[in-house]
């Protein structure tokens, strides 16, 4: 081997030329920043396409207010249509978000933020644009926080303490986590009782170690999966995620009338998302199989999440020839596994009956959980051994 050109060997016996920890690095720093960049970019025309839309169903309200009931119509027949030909992100509660988004940043002030971000410009043509119609590259330079920051915003009904969450964030840089937080533990009417302002608004602008986003965090924001029409089925672990292909194979194999739908389905319920790791239809009971893992002890707010979970199903997702669907936790707790229906909101006791006849015993079910967990740490133990041969 000639001089420079040293090297070092991986477990695996392979060459790793000298300086690739700096390489490697450089390229990941490079990737998480051109990832951060993209998810803003697509954030901020996504804001600006929902204002912009936002304000064509107040004109178009404002012009059919004679009309009762007219801006009920026009949102419920823009839903069905917009869901149509886009699919997600266009339901009845996301438009009205639009609408009242619009309402709280109506044009004057949208102008106004944009005179004072381009006053330092030399940019007689962008002046033009502020004072006429507004395009979306525009309006993309007025919204700089993520679109599911200015949701949790529009929750805010005060419009002095929405003004100041939203400063706040932007001074401070806050995620959207961070934002929910203080806005969930009144920051604002705290901050205004406080005989020491100066020092509340400092230690309210120290994030906590969970509300760090990462580039994955901001591209698999589910807004952006929606705006983008793109698959979300991403899991919380990698153990989540094998557990959850084992008993998709497993409930399929059982050849007892499952047909699979889909994984990790999102659902929104006013501003909160929520996630469904399996969804079946079974085809002898006509009905949706919603399916929980919990890799913890089972909860009472498990259950409750799961009817939660069963009743939004029931108006959203159900055809109106299908019988009402029906839970299932998985609860994996290390040691002990636990399968539990949720039948409690069916009609009537004699459905519930039909309902545990056709479907799987929960012993099998729960025997199967702590097979296929028992088997996946078996591999996560073995495998570290195998690579340093």
């Amino acid at each position: 081997m000639s001089k420079g050109t040293l090297s070092t060997t991986t477990a695996k016996g392979a060459a790793v030329p000298a300086g690739y920890a700096g390489i490697h690095s450089g390229i990941v720093e490079l990737l998480d920043a051109a990832r951060q960049a993209a998810a803003r970019s697509v954030n901020a025309l996504m804001t600006a396409s929902y204002w912009e839309i936002g304000r064509r169903i107040v004109e178009a309200e404002q012009q059919g207010k004679r009309r009762a009931g007219y801006g009920e119509q026009l949102i419920e027949r823009l839903s069905s249509d917009l869901t149509g030909r886009f699919g997600r992100g266009f339901g009845v509660n996301n438009l009205e978000n639009m609408r009242r988004f619009f309402l709280a940043y109506p044009r004057s002030v949208i102008s106004q933020t944009l005179s004072g971000k381009l006053r330092n410009e030399v940019a007689s043509e962008k002046s033009q644009a502020v004072s006429g119609k507004l395009s979306l590259s525009d309006l993309a330079h007025a919204f700089t926080l993520p679109w599911s920051a200015y949701v949790r915003l529009l929750s805010v009904k005060d419009d002095h303490a929405r003004q100041f969450y939203e400063a706040e964030a932007l001074r401070g840089g806050w995620s959207v986590r961070q934002l929910d937080r203080q806005i969930g533990s009144q920051f604002y009417e705290r901050t205004a009782l406080s005989k020491n302002k100066t020092a509340m608004l400092v230690k309210g602008a120290v994030p906590k170690p969970e509300d760090a986003v990462t580039p994955d965090d901001a591209i698999k924001d589910p807004y952006v999966l929606e705006f983008l029409d793109l698959k979300d089925e991403y899991s919380e672990s990698d153990l989540e995620q094998a557990l959850i292909h084992r008993l998709q194979d497993f409930l399929l194999e059982l050849g007892e009338g499952f047909t699979f739908v889909g994984r990790q389905r999102r659902l929104r319920i006013d501003q909160t998302w929520y996630r469904v790791d399996l969804l079946f239809f079974h085809r002898r009971l006509r009905c949706l199989v919603i399916i929980d893992l919990k890799l913890g002890a089972l909860t009472h707010a498990d259950v409750g999440q799961m009817h939660l979970y069963c009743n939004y199903a029931k108006e959203h997702w159900t055809f109106h020839d299908e019988n009402p669907p029906v839970g299932l936790i998985l609860c994996a707790d290390k040691g002990h596994a636990l399968a539990r229906y949720a039948l409690e909101g069916l009609p009537s006791k004699v459905m519930a009956a039909n309902y545990r006849t056709v479907l799987p015993d929960a012993e099998l079910l729960q025997k199967e959980l702590e097979n296929t967990r028992r088997l996946l740490e078996s591999h996560a133990t073995i495998r570290p051994k195998t690579r340093k041969r």
